[in-house]
């Protein structure tokens, strides 16, 4: 009670609460808890955006009713997507329509620094939009389909977050996601040492990202794999040392036998602790790529004819820190 009074009425004790929660140690609820009167219309305003449904016991949650294409995009608006991200993982809002690209992208900026690596379909209606389909007269085909995965692993730091748009859906063509703190969890004890002491080589061998490594915005335990066969050189291994902050990375394993056993594991694992998601036509997500891995199931690639035309728009999102593990280690360069 005395601590809610002085936040609430005292000078001190609102800066306290505002400097806090500007640096992202507390969310935006608790900051609301102990606002002044003052501050009470915005943070009714904050709860009255929208209402989230869980979309499974583990991860995820929807949006329904909400139009992203006629919001302002205020910072009390962009700060409660950002903390229902960090909470579900994923955000998805429903019943979008076909957004303009530049709306889309204007969403994204918001988010971050937007990080455009990829091929752009001549189809694609902005520079910053991956433009992905399972007709090549519309889009790029076969994306996603080399096996599960985290986005942007072939850089410094992996993409933070994605946008998914989908413009057309056709049939059978789901995205299969699994929460990765949850993968982690579902491991033995010797299963997890083991892959804490893993560092994924990247393709073209240029980083070493370390395999389990803490979420830099949740804080709890996360990954970093691709399956895909072109996006992984191999795995280097650590040292047997009982101090993990002495472990040096001393031999190598090939990629396939670490690949092999994800893609068994998250095989089993996805209808357990993940989702396959059947997406509808209009569908927009916000994926916390650092905190779900996911994989484009088959019928993504279904012919137009048969399955009906796919037409996803997605953006990246840059990431903002060097992967690092609780000891203290970080990704470093090959070479």
């Amino acid at each position: 009670f005395w601590l809610k009074f002085a936040m609430r009425y005292s000078p001190w004790g609102r800066s306290v609460v505002g400097a806090a929660r500007r640096a992202g140690w507390v969310s935006p609820w608790v900051a609301c808890a102990f606002a002044s009167q003052s501050a009470a219309s915005e943070c009714s305003a904050m709860s009255e955006f929208y209402k989230v449904e869980r979309l499974t016991p583990h991860f995820g949650g929807v949006v329904q009713g909400f139009d992203l294409n006629k919001a302002e995009l205020s910072p009390a608006l962009v700060a409660r997507i950002k903390d229902d991200i960090k909470e579900y993982r994923m955000l998805l809002f429903k019943g979008q329509g076909k957004m303009a690209g530049e709306r889309q992208v204007a969403i994204s900026e918001k988010l971050g620094e937007v990080e455009s690596t990829f091929y752009k379909h001549p189809a694609s209606p902005h520079p910053d939009i991956f433009r992905v389909s399972n007709d090549e007269k519309e889009g790029c085909t076969g994306v996603g389909r080399t096996g599960w995965h985290v986005d942007g692993t072939f850089q410094a730091s992996s993409f933070k977050y994605q946008t998914m748009h989908f413009h057309a859906v056709c049939e059978g063509g789901e995205t299969w996601f699994v929460p990765l703190k949850e993968l982690y969890e579902a491991q033995d004890a010797q299963t997890r040492e083991r892959w804490n002491k893993l560092w994924m080589v990247t393709g073209r061998g240029q980083y070493a990202h370390p395999m389990v490594y803490k979420h830099p915005v949740r804080g709890d335990t996360t990954l970093m794999f691709h399956c895909g066969t072109p996006f992984c050189a191999g795995w280097l291994v650590d040292s047997d040392d009982a101090d993990p902050t002495k472990r040096k990375p001393e031999s190598m394993i090939p990629h396939s036998t670490m690949q092999e056993e994800l893609t068994e594991k998250l095989d089993s694992l996805v209808d357990r602790i993940g989702i396959k998601m059947q997406w509808d036509e209009g569908d927009f997500a916000i994926n916390d790529n650092l905190g779900n891995c996911h994989y484009a199931a088959p019928g993504t690639q279904n012919g137009r004819r048969t399955a009906g035309l796919r037409i996803l728009h997605r953006t990246t999102i840059a990431g903002e820190e060097i992967p690092t593990k609780d000891d203290g280690r970080q990704s470093f360069m090959m070479r």
